[in-house]
């Protein structure tokens, strides 16, 4: 392994793990299998984030709008995800790694509910990495709900609407917590983020291959890492002021 030449390195990788049915289809595999492939290749690139010493890696299991999907498939990718939860806690232990969950919750199931919290409760010491799998997520569901809550304070007086800006918000959608999205790669072709972390995103460096995600392999993000630490971050400024001001973000991916 050769690590980029950059102490510039992405403190938050997302991925949208798109492609799994085409890969499935082009591989004349049965239904569902591409969907299985696709969850087997999720281990090789959560381990190359911790080497490169990537403090946040989300992923984008299940969206909100995957809901219209076929029934049958939906019920495929609720079992697959149970799945990948049993098969990724005692890495999470080897490795120290943080699971964390995003998304509405209400539509899931007891059982899966259960077995998120589980995880989350389990290995919230983990100080390695985290993990955050987005179930049932989507951006504009997330700022709504900050929306929400903060109407609600300022319905029982907790707080005046006129102390409501971009920074209290963003105290309030999911993973307020940890450091804003550096890396958004999308695999299987599409060029869009499809609703998946609207703000945390909003200055992210955006990535977009044809590879379909059973097919992505950690040489692959290897060379968008590369990309990434060879790109000028502006954040709205100069060329000149960057140069001699490096912008600090958020250190750590705390306890909630």
């Amino acid at each position: 392994m050769t690590m980029p030449s950059s102490t510039n390195m992405p403190k938050h990788i997302a991925i949208i793990m798109d492609g799994n049915n085409r890969y499935g289809r082009s591989q004349n595999l049965a239904t569902g299998q591409g969907h299985i492939k696709g969850k087997d290749a999720l281990n090789p690139i959560v381990e190359r984030c911790l080497a490169y010493g990537v403090q946040v890696l989300t992923v984008f299991a299940f969206s909100s709008e995957n809901w219209a999907r076929p029934k049958s498939e939906v019920e495929l990718l609720m079992r697959l995800l149970s799945q990948t939860i049993y098969e990724q806690m005692p890495r999470m232990n080897r490795y120290r790694i943080r699971l964390r969950f995003i998304g509405d919750r209400s539509g899931l199931s007891s059982d899966l509910v259960k077995l998120m919290e589980d995880a989350e409760r389990q290995t919230a010491h983990f100080e390695a990495m985290t993990l955050v799998i987005a179930i049932s997520y989507g951006g504009k569901w997330d700022i709504a709900t900050a929306t929400k809550t903060l109407a609600q304070k300022v319905s029982a007086g907790q707080i005046n609407a006129d102390e409501i800006d971009e920074y209290m918000l963003a105290n309030h959608v999911q993973l307020s917590d940890c450091p804003p999205v550096d890396m958004l790669i999308r695999t299987g072709g599409d060029y869009r983020i499809s609703n998946f972390l609207l703000w945390q995103a909003a200055y992210a460096e955006l990535f977009f291959t044809p590879t379909l995600w059973p097919e992505f392999d950690v040489s692959e993000l290897d060379a968008m890492v590369q990309e990434f630490v060879n790109r000028e971050r502006r954040f709205g400024r100069t060329s000149e002021q960057i140069a001699g001001d490096n912008l600090k973000g958020v250190e750590s991916c705390g306890n909630e």
